[in-house]
């Protein structure tokens, strides 16, 4: 029976993971900073990136679901011997690496970084990566983009957006994500490589968060203000303290295309994601 040293197994990502690879017949040793119900097949250890207590000295998979700059460094001075190591990145890593923001570029930075430094890593061990960037991440209410959105419309029943938020999109569920991190465990033409993992439909932004709105219980409106009126109204929403985070950046990027090419990913381990279509219950509690 083999066994899989997981990261991020409380997150949003890491909870499907751990189900798929239970019920496939792994065992399962997943860390968390906090005390987490036992099951068949998996234990928790308690600890963070810094310390964490309990590890073996081999397992047969490492994979990471949580920061990867963080797991770079813990998997670099690292004893723990493993044949194979999957970790999750961003698409972030590209898309931000041009941002007019410094913060942005510096998270661009920290990505790129950590994905070299595994596989560098790893190919200093005789084991085999491999690198996952999904683009936006759904389906767990764990995300801070689509949810953080749901939560502003419930409070306010209402949403807006400036008219141009045209910009392509392809948000992709957390389910689809664990399936892709186990498919590609037993695929040697995953070793070495990385992935984006786009959702299986394209759409504009305005498109997709219509699509959550509509979600919500009650509905909230969408409201699609022109440019210039929308940046008065995000002056205003600073002002109270809202939205602070959202800069010039993320404005302009609502106009920019953010779309990656699956094919590689579907070639090698058959990834197939599914069309956009969100439910009650994906965005936190209604």
């Amino acid at each position: 029976m083999r066994l899989a040293l997981v990261f991020g197994g409380s997150g949003q990502m890491g909870r499907p993971l751990l189900s798929r690879l239970r019920r496939r017949g792994w065992q399962v040793l997943a860390v968390s900073r906090r005390e987490q119900p036992e099951a068949p097949g998996l234990r928790w250890l308690r600890g963070d990136l810094e310390c964490i207590e309990g590890l073996p000295p081999r397992v047969d998979a490492i994979v990471s679901c949580g920061p990867l700059d963080h797991f770079a460094r813990w998997y670099a001075r690292s004893a723990v011997e493993s044949p194979r190591v999957v970790a999750f990145g961003s698409t972030s890593a590209e898309v931000k690496q041009d941002s007019a923001d410094a913060g942005e570029r510096d998270v661009a930075t920290r990505l790129r970084e950590g994905e070299a430094q595994v596989l560098s890593t790893a190919a200093g061990r005789a084991a085999a990566a491999t690198l996952l960037r999904p683009t936006l991440v759904y389906g767990a209410g764990g995300d801070r983009t689509l949810t953080r959105i749901a939560a502003l419309a419930r409070r306010w029943h209402r949403f807006a957006l400036p008219a141009d938020a045209c910009g392509l999109r392809q948000p992709v569920h957390v389910d689809d994500l664990a399936l892709a991190a186990f498919a590609v465990l037993d695929v040697v033409a995953t070793h070495g490589r990385t992935y984006a993992l786009p959702g299986g439909e394209t759409l504009a932004y305005r498109d997709m968060v219509a699509r959550v709105l509509a979600t919500l219980q009650p509905p909230a409106t969408l409201h699609l203000l022109p440019p210039a009126a929308f940046r008065a109204l995000l002056v205003l929403a600073h002002a109270g303290g809202v939205a602070r985070d959202f800069g010039d950046a993320a404005l302009a990027r609502m106009r920019e295309d953010l779309v990656f090419d699956a094919e590689p990913a579907r070639c090698d381990f058959g990834y197939a994601p599914r069309a956009f279509e969100p439910a009650a219950g994906m965005f936190g509690a209604g």
